[in-house]
């Protein structure tokens, strides 16, 4: 069928949550994808920061289709071997004592949610409830996610909002410090604001939330999931900043492309789920965390890391090579495998263009260009990424000058 003919089925079929690129990817390897046409394309999305490995990672391509062959799915009522090895995994290489699988991200900060409220019932008797978030962050899609984010973009249309969030503006711990009241339980955040823009924690800002936590006894709940797994250089992104929240949130990377998300908890606060409070029906299944597991292996490799370290380094210096050739780029920023570059003007022309181009990446917000490789990447995909990018931005700048 061609593609003409699929995009318009899709239309008709599908309901039209998303602003889709007229391409339709059928095949993937490392960091490089093919249409259904066969045009090759980079691939510094992937899959907004999912496919860690990059796509189809021999490992894990193994481990998938071991797994499949013994066991896809039992109920949680019964005691599951990948996922038992999969908390352990998460835990031994975390701050965290226990932890909660589900299916996305959504449901990890759902359950973050659920696990401080349940907490401070079972420590306050119901006086305390509200949880302070940041104004740009995102956290998911259910009601209440959206209400945690702070964007009224993704609000409209859904009132009424669960009622007990507040609003703050990242890095301003003034702020924080006088949002908190006696009915506040929680600060929940992203390490860095990444569907808001890539916006990176000014120096000592995490440290100064964990003092206000630890000071006014509230829960520091982390949104790590699209930092986790590796995406700034440390398996979390917390461990840049010598603190241990309370909570944190993971999915995307977790399963490098397979659905699954997780709720890290410190055992104080972990033993007010008991059985009944929460659960999800396909979370950890055997599938995900035989995933989950074959991701871990790779990443926790002893030279995997510091690799990303190196190659984010080499990104942020090649791009600030466009910066300084680009007038209308006003910034980067990042770390690790996840980089913005903000513009003077819409990102989403350049997106398609790239796309036209051979390169796949991807916006956060109107004006930022954002970079998430996948963290198997060389110098050379770095180098192949700014080829293109340089030739789309020297375009837009001859068509400014033109005008």
């Amino acid at each position: 069928m061609e593609t003409s003919q699929l995009l318009e089925l899709s239309q008709q079929y599908l309901m039209s949550t998303y602003a889709r690129q007229p391409v339709i990817f059928t095949r993937g390897a490392g960091a490089i994808l093919w249409d259904n046409e066969g045009r090759k394309y980079l691939d510094f999305a992937c899959g907004l920061a999912v496919c860690a490995l990059g796509h189809c990672h021999p490992h894990l391509v193994e481990a998938i289709q071991k797994q499949s062959r013994e066991l896809l799915h039992v109920s949680n009522l019964y005691h599951i071997k990948p996922q038992i090895e999969l908390a352990q995994r998460l835990v031994e290489n975390s701050f965290a004592d226990k932890v909660f699988f589900c299916n996305s991200g959504a449901e990890a900060n759902e359950a973050a949610i659920k696990l401080a409220r349940r907490y401070a019932w079972g420590k306050w008797g119901g006086q305390r409830y509200k949880i302070i978030t940041c104004e740009k962050s995102f956290h998911g899609r259910t009601i209440a996610t959206i209400t945690a984010t702070g964007q009224s973009k993704f609000q409209t249309g859904f009132s009424p909002l669960l009622e007990g969030f507040s609003y703050v503006p990242y890095n301003d711990i003034s702020a924080l410090e006088a949002a908190i009241d006696h009915q506040t339980i929680a600060v929940m955040l992203e390490p860095i604001q990444a569907e808001g823009g890539v916006n990176m924690p000014d120096p000592g800002y995490l440290e100064d939330v964990r003092r206000l936590c630890d000071q006014h006894h509230l829960l520091m709940i982390l949104d790590e999931v699209q930092t986790g797994i590796g995406r700034t250089g440390r398996l979390f992104g917390y461990q840049h900043h010598g603190i241990e929240p309370d909570m944190i949130s993971l999915a995307k990377g977790l399963g490098g492309g397979v659905a699954i998300g997780a709720l890290l908890a410190v055992d104080k606060v972990a033993q007010a789920f008991v059985p009944g409070t929460h659960a999800s029906t396909f979370g950890g299944n055997p599938l995900a965390c035989s995933a989950a597991l074959a991701v871990l292996d790779v990443v926790l490799q002893n030279d995997f890391l510091p690799n990303v370290q190196a190659v984010g380094q080499y990104l942020e210096h090649s791009l600030t090579q466009l910066k300084n050739k680009y007038a209308f780029i006003q910034e980067i920023r990042g770390i690790g495998c996840i980089w913005g570059m903000e513009l003077d003007r819409p990102a989403a022309p350049i997106i398609s263009a790239c796309l036209k181009a051979g390169l796949v990446i991807v916006t956060a917000g109107e004006k930022v260009l954002r970079f998430l490789p996948p963290l198997i990447i060389g110098q050379e995909h770095v180098d192949q990424t700014i080829a293109i990018l340089d030739g789309v931005l020297g375009e837009s700048y001859a068509q400014e000058v033109h005008q």
